[in-house]
């Protein structure tokens, strides 16, 4: 292709996207034009809801099977507790205050005492009445009993437990207790008393109702959705979520212990006694930004029920933090004996940063904020020590590069008869084989290197899942959980959103300056083509900085900070040992080695000798074309 067809297609693609651009609705426009939708949409997806209920109930009215939709059936069972009036019943304790209504026999609000709230409140209302229901529905033989339909009474108040019980017309009941424990902890149960004749004799299951409108909590909508979605734990296996990216639904393959309700720093998980069943049908569904909320959760499972009564249908509820040993510690409140595992709920990583992780950037953090420091003071002393520790390897990688530095003219000088196309490979072997002799090897510059990179990837996931930095400020930043803008406005642009992040931004520059470090390193240590292949990789390397600013825009300035510090260290660090390597003492002692090895013959390293072997088969082929 020559210049001026490329030419002509640039010009093309330029008057494409200009009248694109000319021709794109207003904002008005599209926003109209989206509530439309949104209201057609809703309205087709209530009308079929509403025949695909009903016919539900129709069919499975007789039957042992659970109920299939959370239609409201006026039951004659129940007919007395379908009317009355809604009470709020509280439990609380030091740090949890919840608001059950006498309506449904559920909780309604949530809130988590001492963390600071969004709009500045001194606690967080995780949700209330008008984001979350949980709905217990059972079949009977002649009638459903849907409890969000049903009016209990209230017992047995304290400040951490009560008894709801809806009466029936032959006087059986259907009784759920509830008891807060002395942190997040909450146990649950429903029972059926003198119900055992409404049921049929095969019937063994409740099936649930579970939604949740998830609240946005934090400043940033973007970066709290990232990490907000159900997650769930098989009983026989693993933990797993689904997509945090988009809507999604889902079906669990497996009986799992609990199903949870997880945003940035805060859950709700619930956890069954009996497992819940396979088949549990999980969706989650995007809100739009500035709506309040983030996503829609929608959780639809069968457990184990007793219709004679003598066993109650048990539950335990953690409403609380994502606080890694806090979980811990809840856990171990549990009565049900399981190896839950709800410290999943704290993100640190895929298995190998996960580990890294949990046994080591966890003590180090714990260690450190025990001390009462700053959460800012706390991330430089981190970086720090991970780059005392990761010192030796740095050093040892820097030496390979000054020694191969050091080394360039001698090897330009040795290799530059073979700078025809079809002498690369004994140009490599002779470099392999001055490698050997002078004592250096070209890849250790690189691996002590790779070391590095998964402690720099596994605080990519601590950082953000620190609930510890929420709400802590240091220097110009008021939250280190979230992004802290130097400029915004009111509308989103494409790449970047609606505010320039000042950490970001060091951050970037800092990555700009290491990365012009690092190529003036390799740069000088480069022979014949690997130089003029390296002109082409630096303007890719230069690029990053860029592609890491719309990257990192929207995350916390935490995160930015500790990459900031670390960047700009690496950069002192590599200019340090520049400035304090003594170019021809180094190369004195290179020369020594060189001295010493080049009249052994067995010196060789295994690539040089494989290069070799290749070199000589590749002569032995050419001969055998020539003779033809």
């Amino acid at each position: 292709m020559n210049k001026d067809t490329l030419i002509g297609f640039l010009l093309i693609a330029v008057v494409l996207i200009g009248f694109s651009w000319w021709n794109q609705p207003s904002e008005e426009q599209i926003e109209a034009a989206r509530k439309q939708d949104s209201i057609a949409a809703v309205q087709q997806e209530l009308a079929a809801k509403a025949q695909k209920e009903a016919a539900a109930l129709a069919a499975k009215a007789q039957t042992g099977d659970s109920v299939a939709s959370t239609a409201i059936d006026t039951t004659a069972l129940f007919r007395q507790a379908l009317t009355g009036t809604s009470q709020k019943v509280m439990l609380k304790n030091g740090k949890l205050e919840l608001t059950l209504d006498t309506k449904g026999g559920v909780i309604r609000k949530a809130v988590i005492k001492d963390f600071k709230s969004i709009d500045g409140a001194s606690d967080v209302t995780l949700f209330d009445e008008k984001d979350q229901n949980l709905t217990f529905m059972l079949a009977g033989k002649q009638d459903n009993i849907i409890t969000r339909d049903l009016y209990f009474t209230p017992s047995e108040v304290s400040d951490t437990t009560v008894t709801m019980t809806a009466v029936a017309q032959n006087g059986g009941s259907l009784v759920m207790r509830y008891r807060l424990g002395q942190d997040y902890l909450l146990s649950m149960s429903l029972q059926a008393q003198g119900l055992a004749n409404t049921f049929a004799p095969s019937y063994k299951e409740v099936e649930m109702a579970w939604t949740d409108h998830c609240r946005q909590q934090e400043k940033g909508y973007s970066f709290e959705n990232r990490y907000t979605s159900i997650y769930y734990k098989e009983s026989q296996g693993g933990t797993d979520k689904l997509s945090e990216s988009g809507d999604q639904e889902e079906a669990t393959e497996e009986q799992t212990d609990w199903i949870a309700f997880r945003n940035q720093f805060f859950s709700i998980a619930l956890i069954s006694k009996d497992n819940f069943n396979k088949g549990a049908q999980l969706a989650t569904k995007m809100d739009e930004k500035g709506s309040g909320y983030l996503k829609y959760f929608d959780a639809r499972m069968t457990t184990a029920f007793d219709p004679t009564g003598a066993k109650p249908s048990e539950f335990e509820m953690y409403i609380g933090p994502n606080n890694f040993r806090l979980i811990k510690d809840v856990e171990q409140q549990s009565t049900f004996g399981k190896d839950l595992d709800l410290e999943q709920l704290v993100d640190l990583g895929w298995w190998l940063l996960r580990w890294i992780n949990r046994w080591f950037t966890l003590y180090v953090f714990d260690w450190l904020t025990g001390f009462g420091l700053n959460m800012g003071i706390v991330l430089i002393l981190i970086t720090i020590l991970l780059k005392v520790i990761t010192f030796p390897m740095v050093k040892k990688s820097y030496m390979s590069s000054a020694k191969m530095r050091v080394l360039k003219p001698k090897f330009e000088e040795a290799t530059k008869q073979y700078d025809k196309p079809e002498d690369q490979m004994k140009k490599q072997q002779e470099m392999m084989s001055l490698y050997s002799k002078y004592g250096v090897s070209p890849l250790s510059g690189c691996l002590p290197m790779l070391i590095q990179m998964p402690i720099w990837l596994a605080m990519f996931f601590f950082v953000p899942n620190a609930i510890e930095l929420r709400g802590e400020s240091f220097l110009w930043m008021s939250d280190l959980s979230t992004y802290d803008p130097i400029v915004e406005w009111g509308t989103n642009i494409w790449g970047i959103g609606d505010h320039l992040s000042l950490t970001c931004i060091l951050f970037c520059g800092a990555q700009l300056i290491y990365t012009w470090f690092s190529m003036q390193q390799q740069k000088d240590q480069m022979v014949g083509q690997q130089a003029e292949q390296m002109k082409m990789m630096q303007w890719m390397m230069y690029i990053m900085p860029l592609m890491f600013f719309f990257i990192f825009n929207d995350y916390s300035s935490g995160l930015n900070f500790y990459y900031f510090v670390s960047l700009f260290m690496s950069a002192a660090i590599m200019y340090t040992l520049r400035k304090t390597t003594d170019d021809a003492k180094l190369l004195a002692i290179l020369e020594a080695n060189y001295q010493a090895n080049k009249n052994n013959p067995k010196k060789q390293s295994g690539l040089a000798a494989r290069l070799e072997a290749m070199q000589k088969q590749a002569d032995a082929m050419r001969e055998q074309q020539r003779k033809r």
